[in-house]
C-alpha cells in the first residue's frame, strides 16, 4: 500500500501514540507552567501550544522526510520548570527563556560545531542532572499517600496492576483513576461553563540573565541531551537513517512558534517515536511515516481541546496531580540516574552533580540545576587523572 492512503494499521499505532504521549505526560506539563507562574489561562493556551505544535510538526516532518517522526513536549524541561520554580517577572520572565532555548534549538541544527558543544557534555552530568531534577517529582506519590491515603493508593494500586500487564497504558489508566476519584468528591462537573474550545493567550516575554541560567540553558541542555540526541538514536535504531541537524531546526521553529503562547519546548521523542518506528506500526518500514502522521494529528485534537483537559484537573487536589505526574517519572529517573552511575570512574561526579540539583537551592537567582552541573564538571577536572607523558 503506497501513495495517500495511510495504512490501518499505522492509523492505529500513531493514535496509540497520541493518546499515550499525551496522557502520560500532560500532567508533568501543568505543574512545570504552574510553577513558572503561569495563571490557569496561560497553563491552557500552553499545554494547547505544545499539543498543536508537536502535532503540525510530526506532521510536516514526517511527510517530508517520509519516515516516521515523532515529535513530543519536553517532558524533562517541564520537570525542569518544576524544580526551578517561578523567577523574578514571572511567568512573562519564563516565556522569554523558552524563547532563547528554542532560539538556541534551532542555532544547534543550523550550526554543527554547536551541537558539538552539546555532544560535548559528558553524558553521566547530564544524566545526573537530569536525575536530580526529577527526584523531586518522584517523592510525589509518597507525598500523596501520606496528605491522602485512600485516594492515593487506589491510584497507585491502578498504576502499579497496568503496569503489571498493560504497561503501556499504566499512566493514562491512573490519570483516568485520578479524574474518577475527583469527580467523585466533587460531584458533576457542569460542562456549560467549560470553554471546550482553547484559546491561545499571547504573553508579552521579558528577558533577563537570571532566566537564561535557571531555565533557557537547562532545559535546553535537558531538551537535547533526553529528547532531541535519544530520538535520533531510536529512529536510526530502526533502520532509518534522519538528517539530524534539519530535524533539530524545524522542532527549534515550532518552539519558537509555541513559546509566546506558554509553551516550553517541543522535540524528537524517544518513546513514542519507538511506537509509530516499529513493525507494530506497519511490516513495511517506508509506510511506518503514517503512525507519526496520524499521531501528529492526534496531538492537534487534544490541544484543541485543552480547556476541558483543564477543567477535569482544576477539580482535581494538586497532590494527585503531582503524583500522577511522579509515577510517569519513575522510569526515566531510573534510567537517568543508572546511566549517571554506570561508570565507576565517573560516579563521584555525577553524584555530585545529583545532590546539587535534587537540593533545589539556587544561588544568586540561579537554579540548582545550573550549578550541578558546574559543580559536577568543576570535581571532574579536579580529580582528572593525568595520562603519563
Amino acid at each position: 500500500m503506497s501513495g495517500w492512503r495511510p495504512p490501518l494499521q499505522s492509523v492505529s499505532a500513531g493514535l496509540l501514540a497520541s493518546i499515550v504521549g499525551f496522557a502520560s505526560s500532560f500532567a508533568i506539563v501543568i505543574q512545570g507552567l504552574n510553577a513558572s507562574g503561569a495563571t490557569p489561562a496561560e497553563a491552557t493556551s500552553g499545554l494547547m501550544a505544545l499539543s498543536i505544535s508537536m502535532g503540525v510538526c510530526a506532521i510536516v516532518a514526517s511527510l517530508y522526510t517520509r519516515i516516521p517522526v515523532s515529535i513530543a513536549w519536553s517532558t524533562p524541561g517541564a520537570a525542569l520548570l518544576v524544580s526551578a520554580g517561578a523567577l523574578n517577572g514571572g511567568f512573562q520572565a519564563a516565556v522569554g527563556a523558552f524563547l532563547v532555548c528554542a532560539a538556541l534549538i534551532v542555532l544547534t541544527g543550523l550550526i554543527r560545531p554547536f551541537g558539538g558543544l552539546i555532544a560535548a557534555i559528558p553524558g553521566h552530568l547530564a544524566n545526573a542532572m537530569l536525575a536530580g531534577v526529577l527526584f523531586g517529582l518522584c517523592l510525589a506519590p509518597v507525598r500523596a499517600v501520606a496528605e491522602l491515603p485512600l485516594p492515593a493508593l487506589a491510584i497507585i494500586a491502578t498504576w502499579a496492576i497496568a503496569f503489571r500487564f498493560f504497561r503501556l497504558f499504566a499512566v493514562p489508566l491512573a490519570m483516568m483513576m485520578t479524574f474518577a476519584i475527583a469527580l467523585y468528591q466533587s460531584g458533576p462537573m457542569d460542562l456549560g461553563t467549560v470553554q471546550l474550545i482553547s484559546e491561545p493567550v499571547l504573553v508579552t516575554p521579558t528577558f533577563s540573565i537570571e532566566a537564561i541560567i535557571s531555565i533557557a540553558l537547562p532545559l535546553f541542555i535537558v531538551t537535547m541531551a533526553s529528547q532531541n540526541i535519544p530520538g535520533i538514536a531510536v529512529l536510526r535504531a530502526y533502520g532509518y537513517r534522519p538528517n539530524s541537524g534539519p530535524l533539530f531546526t524545524l522542532s527549534g521553529i515550532f518552539s519558537l512558534a509555541s513559546a509566546p503562547f506558554g509553551g516550553h519546548a517541543v522535540n524528537l521523542a524517544a518513546i513514542t517515536a519507538a511506537m509509530c518506528a516499529g513493525e507494530d506500526a506497519h511490516k513495511d518500514p517506508g509506510q511506518r511515516y503514517w503512525a507519526a502522521v496520524t499521531a501528529g494529528v492526534g496531538y492537534v485534537f487534544f490541544g484543541l481541546f485543552a480547556g476541558l483537559v483543564m477543567a477535569f484537573v482544576a477539580v482535581t487536589p494538586t497532590i494527585l496531580i503531582e503524583a500522577v505526574a511522579g509515577l510517569a517519572l519513575l522510569g526515566a529517573f531510573a534510567f537517568s540516574i543508572g546511566e549517571a552511575t554506570k561508570s565507576s570512574e565517573s560516579r563521584d561526579s555525577a553524584i555530585i552533580t545529583f545532590a546539587v540539583t535534587a537540593s533545589g537551592v539556587s544561588f544568586f537567582g540561579v537554579s540548582g540545576a545550573f550549578w550541578g552541573l558546574l559543580a559536577g564538571a568543576a570535581f571532574m577536572l579536579v580529580t582528572k587523572k593525568r595520562e603519563p607523558a
